[in-house]
């Protein structure tokens, strides 16, 4: 017999396996005899209580053998001679999107801006230690794209979207930890995406895809409303039936592209602010209730939301023990963003902490039509790169002196490498971001005890959320609203957000290709 259930156990039960089985077999009311053993399908930490437990989903088989778990084994097809998609964009979804196309007998060709993987260090290292940014290479573009250096975090609540134990599958296939199966909230590690992302390539490769680096997509052109050829960098033309378009969230020579097309686009809110850099024994203490953690908790997180002058404020992309990073895409703007190595083991917790904007938002400082967003957005990161001296110095204001208006006479240490300047985020900020946030800040500081302080440190500024744009398209087919042939995907057509929904998207609108070509 075979019966999963839910049992929520101490540290030192689950940590023992001789006591987790006796444990198992007291709930089921069993002897430890008729417990043949069992299967870990689900576990998350319970911190609400005084005493932290682990919630587990085990799979318990009783007077039987344990069921062997079938290995994940993709079919890869050849697809050196079969029918082609042009996938722009090698990040998440379009990888992806690539996986689905070769197990359904498609050759994907794929074309990405950026630089492989490893020689794409070189430039974040620029970055970092020079404050020189490489349009085409940096944290956002190039082989695997955002996701690559912003942390691997897989949770998701985009479930009705598609397969979410696919695409973790997949990444496990690809040498990620067998751990991100079971766990409620996984999460790779900045350090070993890049190995991964390799694994991908080659393979694809081997079956047949072509993947070219340094390629960038620089005009469409259609005839009655049908997708015919693509240019790359200026000056080669190829033909193109199927191009699944998913170039990221800070493409904006895209979404200029498709504008001056007539291809239809429009604006859409999004949410900007600020990343917040907090000790992470002070995050520790708050979550977990103790002055020291126990060496067997992982570093704690938070999650915070509220309303603020009528607008919706929350944190985003929490990295415990994570380091803030540069994400500009073009010289003189200020981006930044956040991620963790695997172990989280930095001394600093940082956090997107945001406010949702919108087209009213974007008119007060004449922006108007599908761009006013983009517009509205660049603006603020050229302001924050004024505010921060140059060279990517981010702007910053400690915690509360932000909250008063007080520039800080001296700000702590921050995992921000290019280097953080003692300024005014009111006058870097928008007045409605910086007002929502003031008041968030407060909320905040009520709902988790010790959030509030100033030995936090505000840098400017979160702005890449999500993108600005939304690419229209069919809800079934996927397919443009307008344009046969063009498949918008993911966060830079405004329908993803995060490693796994973005691959599950770029994985759906292969397969909607797929029914065209083979039917």
């Amino acid at each position: 017999m075979i019966k999963t259930i839910n049992l929520t156990l101490s540290q030192e039960i689950c940590s023992n396996q001789e006591a987790l089985h006796l444990a198992i077999a007291h709930h089921l009311q069993i002897s430890a005899q008729q417990l043949s053993g069992f299967k870990l399908l689900r576990r998350s930490l319970d911190a609400r209580g005084k005493l932290i437990k682990w919630a587990l989903q085990i799979e318990a088989y009783m007077d039987q053998a344990i069921e062997e778990t079938a290995p994940f084994l993709p079919i890869w097809k050849d697809v050196h001679d079969a029918s082609s998609a042009i996938v722009v964009g090698a990040g998440p979804a379009g990888l992806f999107a690539a996986i689905e196309l070769i197990t359904k007998g498609i050759k994907p060709i794929i074309i990405e801006r950026g630089k492989e993987v490893r020689a794409r260090r070189r430039d974040l290292a620029a970055i970092n230690k020079l404050g020189e940014v490489n349009a085409e290479s940096n944290y956002c573009f190039g082989e695997g794209g955002a996701g690559t250096y912003s942390d691997g975090k897989l949770y998701t609540r985009s479930t009705k979207r598609g397969d979410v134990r696919t695409v973790l599958q997949y990444l496990v296939y690809f040498g990620a930890d067998p751990s991100i199966l079971i766990d409620a909230h996984p999460h790779i590690g900045t350090n070993k995406l890049p190995k991964i992302i390799s694994s991908i390539r080659e393979q694809l490769i081997a079956c047949g895809a072509e993947v070219r680096f340094e390629t960038k997509l620089t005009d469409i052109f259609c005839k009655e409303n049908v997708l015919k050829e693509i240019e790359l960098n200026n000056e080669e033309r190829i033909p193109c039936s199927y191009l699944i378009l998913a170039t990221g969230h800070s493409a904006r020579d895209i979404y200029t592209l498709l504008d001056k097309k007539g291809i239809a686009i429009e604006s859409k809110p999004f949410a900007l602010g600020v990343r917040i850099e907090h000790p992470q024994s002070i995050i520790d203490t708050v979550q977990y209730k103790c002055d020291i953690k126990p060496e067997w908790l992982p570093p704690a997180s938070y999650s915070l939301v509220t309303q603020a002058s009528g607008k919706g404020a929350f944190s985003f992309c929490m990295c415990p023990g994570g380091i803030i990073a540069p994400a500009a895409t073009a010289p003189g703007e200020v981006v930044v963003n956040g991620w963790s190595p695997s172990k989280r083991n930095n001394p600093y917790a940082n956090s997107g902490t945001v406010v949702t904007v919108d087209e009213q938002d974007f008119a007060k400082y004449g922006y108007t039509g599908p761009l006013a967003g983009m517009y509205y957005q660049q603006a603020i990161e050229q302001k924050a790169f004024v505010m921060g001296g140059g060279l990517l110095q981010a702007p910053a204001q400690r915690m509360i002196d932000f909250v008063n208006q007080q520039v800080s006479n001296s700000l702590p240490t921050c995992s921000y490498l290019p280097g953080i300047v003692s300024s005014s985020l009111q006058e870097t900020l928008p007045k409605e971001i910086a007002t929502a946030l003031k008041i968030a800040l407060k909320d905040f500081g009520k709902k988790m005890k010790g959030y509030y302080t100033n030995e936090a440190v505000l840098v400017a500024t979160e702005s890449r959320t999500s993108s600005p744009v939304r690419i229209p398209r069919d809800k079934t087919t996927l397919e443009h609203i307008q344009i046969k042939g063009l498949y918008p995907c993911a966060e830079g057509a405004g329908y993803a957000g995060g490693i796994v929904s973005a691959a599950i998207d770029g994985m759906n609108c292969a397969h909607q290709i797929a029914l065209k070509i083979t039917s």
